[in-house]
């Protein structure tokens, strides 16, 4: 845990050093996006090679879809009800 403060710190420090110059932000996105997508394919490598997810994945994928749609619905939800509380014009 040390470990990751620390680098986050010094990334912090770094990003106000050289944040300053246009070069280095278009450098650090593509670095940035480059590391995501191979972040996804390893994840997705590692779902692929686990046989307890492959064999389940019908049913993991039915959970996920139930307790995305749930948290979408009450999402709206919560949001429809504080703008009628707090923001709606009488």
């Amino acid at each position: 845990m040390t470990i990751i403060l620390l680098l986050m710190i010094c990334g912090i420090i770094i990003g106000i050093v050289f944040g300053r110059y246009p070069l280095v932000l278009k450098i650090n996105e593509k670095l940035l996006n480059t590391a995501i997508y191979l972040l996804l394919l390893l994840l997705g490598i590692a779902v692929g090679v686990n046989d307890k997810i492959i064999n389940n994945i019908y049913t993991i994928g039915l959970q996920a879809l139930i307790i995305t749609i749930g948290a979408i619905a009450g999402s709206v939800a919560f949001c429809w009800l504080i703008y009628k509380t707090y923001f709606h014009l009488k």
